[in-house]
């Protein structure tokens, strides 16, 4: 249940952390890439950017806790475990139980917030950053209009007190998935891009009880404590020192929410560039060639070693 079959020549793996095991699959050889994936999907969803990385680099995509065939963080009230710090700490983690501790990192959605998390308290392990159609978690807030309450109205509803949320989407799991994820997201606009096994894949995780909570949680944490921690580096001054890569979704929200996606980044990250990819939310999938281009070609660059910019 795992999506394991797309990933031909890759090993599945489970990795020990502190909190519990992670679920990755290992593939190609060169310097290592960790890839995080987003709601409401997991590790799956590199299906056809990561055998386009694995000349180049080592590729590791894992489920992040809570999600795919990752462990499951217990609840707390303060939402902590849930939150991108600490999901950030499972990453590091599994990345050194394969033996790298330093690596670079790109993530999409949910796994973008933690990636750039983990760049601002590992900077030691994380050499690059590329995030995938976010902005900063602190910055959505501050700047939540009625577009985008409208757009991303799922950033609040699943937000909210338990149990109301799992509840409500365990009335109709598959409904929700096919009018928010599917029609309301852009998740599947290509068809060919998006084998059956892989829409199984994501519709069974809103069928499991479980993984609803965790997705919940993950919003939660995303509402609460991962804003406390941006407004926190925000007032210190704290940067992502490494350089960073920006695509976002020309179809996505961003570019309704936001005039220019760059801006947001650039007081957090100084060694800044990106561009637009002609895609939904989901430009991975839809984009699968374009999305493995402009990563490697940013994993490429030359960077002076300890140069400060």
């Amino acid at each position: 249940g795992t999506g394991q079959g797309l990933f031909d020549g890759f090993e599945p793996r489970e990795l020990p952390t502190p909190r519990g095991p992670v679920y990755a699959v290992v593939g190609g050889s060169g310097p290592p890439l960790l890839l995080l994936h987003g709601y409401p999907q997991s590790s799956v969803m590199w299906h056809g950017v990561a055998p386009l990385l694995v000349e180049q680099h080592t590729v590791v995509a894992t489920d992040l806790a809570g999600y795919g065939a990752s462990f499951r963080p217990a609840p707390a009230r303060d939402h902590a475990p849930h939150g991108k710090r600490a999901m950030a700490t499972d990453q590091v983690a599994a990345m050194a139980a394969l033996g790298f501790d330093r690596f670079a990192v790109a993530g999409h959605d949910r796994g973008g917030r933690v990636a750039y998390r983990m760049a601002l308290d590992h900077p030691t392990q994380v050499e690059r950053l590329a995030v995938l159609d976010i902005v900063p978690t602190g910055e959505v807030w501050r700047r939540a209009d009625r577009r985008f309450a409208r757009g991303y109205w799922h950033w609040s509803f699943l937000a909210l007190p338990p149990p109301l949320p799992e509840r409500l989407i365990g009335g109709d799991p598959q409904a929700f998935f096919d009018l928010h994820v599917r029609a309301g997201m852009g998740l599947a606009t290509q068809p060919d891009r998006h084998p059956p096994e892989v829409l199984d894949a994501y519709r069974r995780a809103l069928d499991d009880p479980g993984a609803v909570e965790a997705m919940c949680e993950d919003y939660r944490a995303g509402a609460s404590v991962d804003v406390e921690h941006d407004e926190a580096d925000r007032a210190a001054g704290r940067q992502i020192t490494c350089p960073v890569l920006v695509l976002w979704a020309a179809g996505g929200g961003l570019p309704r929410f936001y005039a220019d996606v760059l801006d947001l980044w650039r007081p957090w990250a100084p060694d800044l560039r990106g561009a637009a990819v002609d895609a939904s939310h989901f430009l991975a999938e839809d984009r699968p060639d374009e999305t493995a281009a402009a990563l490697l070609a940013f994993l490429a660059e030359e960077h002076p070693q300890g140069s400060s910019g």
